[in-house]
């Protein structure tokens, strides 16, 4: 497991940008797939983007292909996702979370970081 730290969440209005990260303490990301998952009020946790650390391939959920896009600093050791035209609905937690490439299952969850979107 890798601990993890996450930043950028805020309140912004309808069309507005904002930009997580999701910082790994006491070791690097290397081997390590990283995503970031939502939970809405009442609502499931669900899928928002993922990408492996080391040959850098990215997904995204359908709704927010276009409009986000996550990426890797090998400098900072962090992942960001950098959130345009956001909408209300994009409203939730944000988490950050880890798994090695080859366990299917995420087993490292950050505290989460509040995003909320006005109209």
């Amino acid at each position: 497991q890798v601990q993890l730290v996450e930043s950028g969440g805020g309140l912004v209005q309808t069309g507005d940008s904002l930009r997580l990260s999701c910082a790994a303490s006491g070791r690097t990301f290397s081997g390590f797939v990283v995503g970031w998952f939502r939970q809405a009020p009442g609502k499931e946790r669900e899928f928002v983007s993922r990408i492996i650390w080391s040959g850098g391939d990215t997904r995204y959920a359908d709704s927010v292909k276009g409009r986000f896009t996550i990426s890797r600093d090998f400098a900072k050791n962090t992942v960001s996702l950098q959130m345009n035209s956001l909408k209300p609905e994009d409203t939730a937690v944000y988490y950050c979370a880890a798994r090695p490439v080859a366990v299917g299952r995420y087993d490292s969850w950050g505290q989460g970081t509040q995003v909320t979107v006005s109209t």
